[in-house]
């Protein structure tokens, strides 16, 4: 049987430990990330491992020609997963961040998600069927004081993939939020995050949030938060607390 995984940002974090999770299985991959060394170091590793083939494309899936330069690099080979896990976030008053940054946050956590969605998910119902993992956050639960286009993103990414599995399901695909609470990769660095009460907890790791993701897509679940008690806290707890505590709570989270 086929077995090809298409996933996005797999230079490192929890993209690359998706790759190294689907490699294990057997299956053969398409990765794709800004930095070809990384990627093509990436390739050798897992098709010494596991003896699968691995194809790269190195580009920049934010940039507005991105989506469909990856689809025209992957076009007529059957995509039996698509992961979207690149997106990138950034802390800061909103007012005070630089705005070309938070419109490039959304052009690669939203428009490049929804963009490279519709071209592949068109070509899973026409060959009968695939899955889809979107990399959300526990961040779609709340707006986020100090990471507020970031956590209006995921929002946006996790409300888009329950409406997409009602829509594709009878069709044979279905789409899977992922929504990781903090994990210990770059993004913290990056995101300028260092110094917070967020990256004070104990993070989980990205080859055990990618094993729960990948697996949770492989069941068709709608949302799969990793850590229980999160999943508890923000299904059960954060519905029930008045508005402006909970805003002042995720505000406290990210501030230095």
């Amino acid at each position: 049987m086929p077995n090809t995984a298409l996933i996005t940002g797999a230079s490192s974090g929890i993209g690359r430990e998706f790759a190294r999770y689907h490699a294990a299985k057997g299956g053969d991959l398409i990765i794709t990330a800004r930095r070809a060394p990384e990627l093509d170091a990436l390739k050798s590793e897992l098709e010494t491992a596991h003896g699968i083939k691995v194809a790269t494309l190195a580009l920049d899936l934010g940039a507005a020609d991105g989506p469909s330069r990856l689809y025209d690099g992957v076009k007529g080979q059957r995509i039996d997963i698509l992961i979207n896990n690149a997106g990138f976030g950034g802390q800061g008053s909103f007012i005070e961040r630089d705005l070309d940054a938070d419109l490039s946050m959304i052009d690669l956590n939203v428009k490049s998600l929804v963009t490279l969605t519709h071209m592949i998910a068109q070509d899973m119902v026409a060959q009968g069927g695939g899955k889809i993992l979107n990399v959300s956050s526990t961040a779609a639960y709340m707006p986020g004081p100090l990471q507020a286009t970031y956590f209006a993103t995921k929002a946006y990414v996790s409300s888009f993939s329950q409406a997409l599995d009602e829509e594709l399901r009878s069709k044979g695909v279905t789409v899977t939020a992922l929504e990781p609470g903090y994990v210990e990769t770059e993004f913290a660095a990056s995101a300028d995050l260092e110094g917070t009460n967020l990256v004070k907890q104990k993070p989980a790791t990205p080859a055990d949030v990618a094993a729960f993701g990948y697996e949770a897509m492989q069941r068709g679940r709608l949302r799969a938060i990793n850590d229980g008690r999160l999943r508890f806290m923000l299904n059960w707890i954060m519905p029930l607390l008045p508005r402006r505590s909970a805003l002042s709570m995720v505000s406290k989270m990210q501030a230095k």
